[in-house]
């Protein structure tokens, strides 16, 4: 497997894997024993670098992260997140200090670890200010308890200001070929501090694939079914972004999502996806995409393509947007 380092010579598998959707988000999941089964073989196919978040399930995701990788949890790099309110009803956010204590208390347990390797806060609490955030993640990092800070979904002034309190290794955020919105003022501020860039849904949570389609009937329990992007006219309005990724992905004899995750990878040497996927299969797929070669032509004309679509439908549900740093 190949490397790549993040912020603070943080060195993680070239390739990630996102754990959310073996049993929260993208529908009903699979079996645990099925699951347990998947982030194994994705440690055989080489990832060392595994996500999951306390808010995931909630709380079972990471129960499952760390019974499955409990006999070689020295040997990967664990990363988790904090930031939302977990009981009944509406969960909000809530960064507070204290909270984040608790958190990271509970987390350890679940994950049947005694650190955190990357800890990131999930959404920007507004009511807190980062400098507090930051604050006490480094008494964390300090204690031995975490190693590394990271921010998901945060502003380019949201990432100075925690920056300048305690170093951030990595911030995580949506990007893709129909999602580039980070290359404004994200990934040029992570370029002039040295943080590293951790893509979630890479694969446009499997459109890009060509896996769903405007044919495609979500379960009640996945999110897509609440993101505008991801209604039958949408859909059928974005197909064309598929259309292009499909006609590269053949004639270099390899998959839609091995081009669209090669797209990603070329981008920055410093950029780590993490797709996430139930099928054992599709990790091995996905790994895969590290020796996939775009030329600087291939690039230039699949991006073009790309720009020529206009992608119809938000990535987020009004509500879930609203939690969005800016």
């Amino acid at each position: 497997m190949k490397k790549r380092t993040l912020g603070q010579g943080l060195t993680v598998s070239a390739m990630g894997y996102g754990c959310m959707g073996l049993d929260f988000g993208l529908g009903e999941g699979v079996d645990p024993a099925a699951a347990l089964g998947t982030i194994r073989a994705a440690y055989e196919a080489g990832v060392t670098f595994f996500d999951t978040a306390e808010v995931y399930g909630p709380l079972t995701n990471e129960k499952l992260v760390g019974e499955a990788i409990e006999s070689f949890r020295d040997e990967v790099v664990l990363a988790t997140k904090f930031g939302f309110v977990i009981g009944e009803g509406t969960r909000g956010l809530d960064s507070r200090p204290e909270h984040v204590r608790e958190v990271v208390e509970a987390s350890l347990q679940r994950l049947r670890t005694d650190r955190i390797d990357l800890l990131y806060q999930h959404r920007v609490d507004p009511k807190v200010p980062i400098e507090d955030v930051a604050g006490v993640v480094g008494e964390l990092v300090r204690e031995g308890k975490v190693l590394h800070f990271g921010l998901s979904e945060a502003g380019a002034e949201t990432i100075r200001r925690a920056h300048a309190v305690f170093p951030v290794t990595a911030v995580q955020s949506e990007y893709s070929l129909w999602w580039r919105e980070p290359e404004t003022s994200i990934l040029p501020t992570l370029e002039a501090l040295d943080i590293g860039f951790v893509p979630f849904s890479p694969l446009g949570r499997g459109f890009l694939t060509g896996a769903v389609s405007a044919d495609t009937e979500f379960g009640e329990r996945d999110i897509r079914r609440t993101i505008p992007r991801f209604t039958p006219d949408a859909m059928r309005a974005n197909q064309p972004v598929v259309e292009v990724i499909a006609r590269l992905a053949a004639a270099k004899g390899v998959t839609n999502a091995q081009i669209a995750l090669a797209w990603l990878l070329a981008q920055k040497p410093w950029i780590v996806p993490i797709p996430g996927t139930t099928k054992a299969h599709r990790i091995r797929e996905n790994v895969g995409a590290l020796d996939v070669t775009l030329t600087p032509v291939e690039l230039a004309s699949l991006t073009e393509a790309v720009e020529a679509v206009p992608v119809t439908g938000d990535r987020y549900s009004p509500a879930a947007a609203a939690m969005i740093d800016r």
